[in-house]
């Protein structure tokens, strides 16, 4: 999104799209799932568990990290991957306050 564009919408509607865009893909949700189960993990290991490419794999855990909802540590010649807390905890406040402002009982159409 152009920067024109991101200004004419509120600093909450702007998380939200960076959010949703970052967990559009479904092997981003198998790469959060994989850290949310290990806690951490090498890029390798989680290329042995999802049938992609070591490539593909560290092109999706940048596009979670350029959110933050990753983070990545070196460890010599490899980088440990772990979520990021405080991100995560944003994005849950976020994705539920849109969430949650839906009330059901109106007829729709």
């Amino acid at each position: 999104m152009g920067l024109a564009i991101a200004e004419d919408f509120t600093v909450k509607e702007n998380k939200v799209a960076k959010y949703a865009r970052a967990l559009g893909h479904p092997a981003r949700i198998a790469i959060l799932r994989i850290l949310i189960e290990k806690q951490s993990c090498m890029c390798g290991d989680i290329v042995g568990e999802i049938p992609l490419s070591q490539s593909t794999v560290s092109q999706h855990l940048k596009e979670l990290k350029d959110v933050g909802l990753i983070k990545g540590d070196i460890e010599g010649t490899k980088v440990c991957y772990c979520i990021d807390e405080k991100e995560w905890a944003s994005a849950k406040n976020y994705l539920d306050q849109l969430f949650d402002s839906y009330k059901s009982g109106k007829l729709c159409c």
